[in-house]
């Protein structure tokens, strides 16, 4: 396929390098439509690299009635993991149970109980959540992950971490995902598909020209501008979906953001299996507890309201407090502060449907087609990770009788760079890894192969020892794999390489880190 020239109209220009953009470029590149897609940092900068890295179904938005949501999410979780079992993988999730476990309050689950049942009101039993449980594990069509399972914490290695009064749980299944792998995947196979990817470019102003959207851009690092002419317009921003309708195209938003800020903290290795915790809090909220690169203990997430999508998000001293108190009313060790090594936050950009609280706010994606002129514009609300390529594919849909050109879908159990091998192929190719090359370590073989699937070979190439990779710049990142993230997968500077292409900055000092960005400038 041929990528057109600037000079020509290309079918869709896609606004924001997250994962729905990410995902509507590869789905419509791969239908044979010409796509543009600009970002206006790197790919992945914002909300799709600061999530709690599941595929999930989203056991809680049962209790709000979400029932297409989940099936959907649940559906997809099996067909995304066929797709990319480098970077996705099943995880098994223990879920305490104890007699103080409550509804987030308002939920429609708990209006309804404590109207039929007043004598339960408010609380959320464990008859409910197995309940629960039996749709989670039916719902979705499930062929591969194990179903629910009641344990013993008495006897079972998963109560150890906890305190003794923690004797029963249940167990379930869901999967892991490297959030901004994903992203960046899904721009390479879009780009590979013909799609033309454009990182650190701005949109400065989009507007109707007659039958085709005139976009304006620039270049973030030059300040130089470019024109690029559409048949139709994509706003996949994210947290700025708003400020692009207003802003750039001039527009009043009939329809609305709601931004809520989502908060992790990173600490050391709390406990030594490789199953996750599902805790449920007296105010009805719930976190995760989940294994992280080999050595760390993820906990997340807060749900808090966030004043615009200028303001970065960070993780506060209130949200980091609150997770480690939280956490330690389930661990038979207490979290501290001292306990944590790194933070992270994000901006999720929800459908604001007017719900009371953030929790209870919709997690489902809205579509929006304006087509008040010929050339149609979507705007894109919400969504979540597990959802983006059936997102995707509604998007095409709703474009489709403006594209009569465009193929059918085909995204489904088609691979992403480097997932071409089975779900439980992983160890296999691991060892075949270290067959090939005998001077890499176990680990480093394993995260070579959970990084980059069947193409570690590739950014491996010829080498015959360590010294034939370059520069060590620490924790196994050589010259030549930094090359391969710059050439092949966007990265700029160093921070995309060790907090979005890979998470080694949680093993590099900053002096090491610094040196990778001293290393970028004398290759450019």
């Amino acid at each position: 396929m041929t990528r057109s020239s600037p000079a020509e109209p290309v079918d869709i220009f896609v606004i924001g390098g997250g994962i729905n953009g990410c995902g509507i470029a590869r789905d419509a590149a791969g239908r044979g439509l010409s796509v543009t897609l600009a970002e206006m940092n790197d790919l992945a900068s914002a909300t799709s690299s600061a999530s709690t890295k599941l595929f999930h179904g989203g056991l809680r938005y049962l209790e709000f009635f979400e029932f297409r949501l989940v099936r959907e999410a649940l559906h997809e979780r099996e067909t995304l993991l066929r797709a990319m079992p480098h970077i996705s993988w099943p995880m098994r999730f223990v879920l305490p149970l104890h007699k103080g476990m409550r509804f987030e309050g308002g939920t429609p689950t708990s209006r309804l109980l404590g109207t039929l049942m007043p004598w339960m009101r408010g609380r959320r039993p464990a008859w409910l959540i197995r309940f629960g449980l039996f749709l989670y594990d039916t719902l979705g069509g499930r062929k591969i992950l194990p179903g629910t399972r009641s344990l013993d914490l008495r006897r079972d290695p998963a109560g150890r971490a906890l305190q003794p009064q923690f004797t029963r749980a249940f167990e379930y299944s869901d999967c892991w995902v490297e959030d901004s792998r994903l992203v960046m995947l899904n721009a390479r196979d879009a780009e590979a598909r013909g799609a033309s990817i454009l990182t650190r470019t701005k949109l400065v102003h989009a507007e109707r020209r007659g039958d085709l959207w005139r976009v304006t851009l620039e270049d973030t690092g030059t300040g130089a501008t470019r024109e690029v002419t559409a048949r139709a317009l994509v706003n996949a921003a994210g947290p700025w979906v708003e400020h692009v309708i207003r802003a750039d195209l001039n527009q009043t938003p009939k329809e609305h953001v709601r931004l809520v800020r989502g908060s992790h903290i990173v600490t050391r290795r709390l406990f030594d299996h490789d199953r996750c915790y599902f805790f449920q809090g007296a105010d009805g909220r719930i976190i995760f507890a989940i294994p992280y690169e080999r050595d760390f203990t993820l906990i997340g997430t807060t749900d808090a309201e966030h004043p615009d999508p200028q303001t970065p998000p960070e993780c506060t001293d209130e949200e980091a407090e609150y997770l480690c108190r939280f956490a330690s009313a389930y661990f038979e060790q207490p979290v501290t502060r001292e306990d944590i090594v790194w933070t992270y936050s994000g901006v999720r950009p929800l459908y604001d449907d007017g719900a009371k609280s953030a929790t209870a706010a919709t997690r489902d994606y809205v579509l929006k087609l304006n087509t008040d002129g010929p050339a149609p514009l979507l705007n894109v609300f919400g969504g979540k990770i597990t959802t983006y390529r059936r997102l995707a594919e509604s998007a095409l849909a709703d474009l489709a009788p403006y594209l009569p050109q465009a193929g059918g879908a085909w995204t489904a159990g088609v691979p992403l760079p480097g997932g071409d091998f089975p779900v439980d192929g992983v160890a296999a190719l691991t060892e075949d890894l270290l067959a090939a090359y005998p001077f890499l370590t176990p680990d480093w073989a394993a995260r070579l192969i959970r990084a980059y699937g069947t193409e570690a070979r590739d950014v491996l190439g010829g080498a015959k020892a360590a010294a034939d990779l370059g520069r060590d710049f620490g924790a196994t990142l050589t010259e030549a794999e930094a090359r391969w993230m710059m050439t092949r997968e966007y990265a700029r500077t160093a921070e995309d390489m060790v907090w979005r292409r890979t998470r080694l900055g949680l093993r590099l000092s900053a002096d090491q880190i610094a040196a990778i960005d001293t290393w970028i400038e004398a290759q450019n």
